[in-house]
């Protein structure tokens, strides 16, 4: 973590690779700080994160500060993109607070913003009621096999894929200041995606008392309940992919866990995260289902273990069953040792332990959360 933080007031996930700054990324980066006992790069690192936020509520999910001219080709703007991330700063600051750690007024009402934006502006599938994201990125599981059919027909193909992600930023619709609101060829409302925002809205509402967003992280929770399949035990995504690609089980599909009041879907998730042949990996919880046809343990956001995805079903099982639970305590366990035995990499294999990707990425670091137990 020291040898990734930037004088400009964040962590780069991996200096070499990735040394922009990432919106999720630094809300993980910022309850690691916390936990590593630096309160003050805990809130600089959130307030970097949210510096970028404009009027409307957008908060971009990547942010140039090493040179801000880099972004300009592919986003159109200087200094930032334009599209957004997971908002993981609500839980980031509802920790921080229940830490003792004092976080500022300034913060608190650009994290109230962040989250209203999806709240209030964003487009919603008329049927289910969840939001659309407008790129597959926004999600941050941009190649899962939730995405198959958006990235053509047959076997998934990275290079088209690839070209298709590029030239899906064309077709987002924009607010007057250019602040992301919809895309009709990506008219995708993620469950993974929802949970994250309601989840995050849940959270800050203990720090603010916010009412606005307490009843649309209910409203969202109801809704996503209504996606969960019984008999695939995974929820479903809302839009274009739902009678497809969208129904695939991955570990993002299961992230409603964090805010489901469904018993039958949490005791049947909690089943799957503990079965050896489903997501339960010796190093950690398989990104994708084993017995699902695109499960690949090695390959980009295809069934490798992602950090990040466990600490929050980390936290989904121990909502759901009880700190003490043992489905959480292998979940936890497991991630630490690929963490360990991966070298802190970005995302590794669930049976193997082998790193992929960036080595060192600090998100790992999550790893030390998991490690303290109840």
């Amino acid at each position: 973590m020291e040898a990734a933080w930037a004088p400009l007031g964040y962590t780069a996930p991996n200096p070499v690779t990735y040394p922009w700054m990432w919106l999720w990324d630094s809300c993980f980066h910022s309850l690691i700080w916390q936990a590593l006992g630096d309160d003050e790069r805990a809130v600089v690192e959130l307030e970097s994160a949210l510096s970028t936020i404009d009027g409307n509520g957008f908060v971009p999910h990547m942010g140039y500060q090493l040179d801000p001219r880099r972004s300009v080709e592919l986003w159109g703007r200087s200094g930032a993109s334009s599209i957004t991330q997971p908002p993981m700063y609500g839980h980031a600051i509802a920790e921080l607070c229940r830490a003792g750690v004092e976080v500022r007024d300034e913060l608190l009402d650009r994290a109230v913003r962040g989250l209203r934006f999806f709240l209030d502006r964003r487009v919603r599938h008329a049927e289910s009621g969840l939001i659309e994201v407008v790129h597959p990125w926004e999600t941050g599981c941009d190649d899962s096999p939730r995405w198959d059919d958006l990235a053509g027909p047959g076997t998934f193909d990275l290079k088209r894929w690839r070209e298709l992600k590029n030239s899906l930023l064309a077709s987002v619709e924009r607010g007057s200041a250019g602040e992301p609101l919809a895309n009709p060829d990506c008219a995708v409302a993620p469950c993974g995606f929802n949970a994250l925002v309601a989840f995050n809205a849940e959270e800050l509402a203990t720090v603010t008392a916010d009412r606005d967003l307490e009843t649309g992280a209910s409203e969202l929770s109801a809704a996503l309940d209504r996606r969960f399949d019984a008999e695939s035990r995974t929820w479903v995504d809302a839009g274009a992919l739902s009678s497809g690609s969208g129904r695939a089980r991955t570990a993002e599909g299961l992230l409603p866990l964090l805010v489901s009041r469904s018993d039958v879907a949490c005791r049947r998730v909690l089943e799957e995260l503990a079965d050896p042949k489903a997501y339960c990996g010796s190093y950690g919880p398989r990104g994708v289902h084993a017995e699902e046809p695109a499960y690949d343990s090695t390959a980009y956001w295809r069934g490798p273990v992602w950090p990040q995805l466990s600490y929050l079903l980390w936290l989904a099982v121990r909502r759901v069953s009880g700190e003490g639970s043992s489905v959480a305590g292998v979940l936890g366990a497991s991630t630490v040792r690929g963490a360990a035995i991966s070298g802190f990499a970005e995302y590794w294999d669930g049976d193997s332990g082998d790193g992929l990707g960036a080595i060192p990425q600090s998100w790992t670091g999550l790893a030390l959360l998991l490690n303290r137990g109840p």
